[in-house]
C-alpha cells in the first residue's frame, strides 16, 4: 500500500494529476492481485476439548493421519484459484495415507467461473487417487454459486454445515451391521 501511495505522490508531482491517480489506481489493483493469488492455506486440526479447528503450526491440535483439513482464507477467484488446487495436490502428494480431503472456506466470500473450473479438476483428480474431496461452512453466496453449477452434483464427498461436523463424520469408525 505505501508502494501504491508512493507512487501516486511522485507521479502527481512529476507528470500532474490525471497520471498520478491513474497510475495508483492501475498499482494498486495489480498489488491486489499479486497478494491475493497465493491466499494463506492453513492446514487446521481440532482443538481438544472444543468445537474450534485452528492452525496445526500455531497450536496444540489434534489431527487424523487419514484427514487432510485445510482452511482457505481468500476468496477464490482467478489469480489464486490454480495455487489453491496445486497446493493440495502437492499435500496429498506429501502424505500415503490421506483419504479425505476437506477445504473449510470459512472465510471464503465469492467464487469465480475460474475457482470453480479449479474445484472441479482438483475434485476429478483426487477421486482418481481414491480420496474424497468435502467442503466446510461454506457461506450462503458462495453455496448459491455451487449450486448454479454442477459441481456439487460430481463432488466426490460432503458440504457440512461445520468443520467439526466434518471431523465427527469422517473420523467416526465404519459402523459394522449385525449379521
Amino acid at each position: 500500500d505505501f508502494a501504491a501511495v508512493v507512487a501516486t505522490i511522485l507521479l502527481t508531482l512529476g507528470f500532474g494529476v490525471e497520471t498520478g491517480v491513474s497510475a495508483g489506481v492501475i498499482l494498486s489493483i495489480l498489488l491486489h492481485l499479486y497478494k491475493t493469488s497465493k491466499p494463506h492455506v492453513a492446514e487446521v486440526g481440532l482443538v481438544p476439548g472444543t468445537q474450534h479447528f485452528r492452525n496445526i503450526h500455531r497450536h496444540k491440535v489434534e489431527t487424523d493421519p487419514a484427514i487432510l483439513t485445510i482452511r482457505i482464507d481468500e476468496s477464490l477467484y482467478f489469480p489464486n484459484a490454480r495455487f489453491l488446487e496445486d497446493y493440495v495436490l502437492d499435500r496429498v502428494g506429501k502424505d500415503g495415507p490421506i483419504r479425505h480431503v476437506v477445504l473449510m472456506c470459512s472465510a471464503v466470500n465469492v467464487i469465480d467461473f475460474s475457482a470453480l473450473e479449479a474445484l472441479e479438476a482438483l475434485n476429478h483428480r483426487l477421486k482418481d487417487m481414491g480420496i474424497t474431496l468435502h467442503m466446510s461452512e461454506v457461506k450462503g453466496p458462495v453455496t448459491d454459486r455451487l449450486k448454479k453449477s454442477h459441481f456439487l452434483d460430481d463432488l466426490s464427498g460432503r458440504v457440512f454445515l461445520s468443520q467439526y461436523d466434518a471431523w465427527v463424520a469422517l473420523t467416526a469408525p465404519p459402523s459394522q451391521t449385525a449379521e
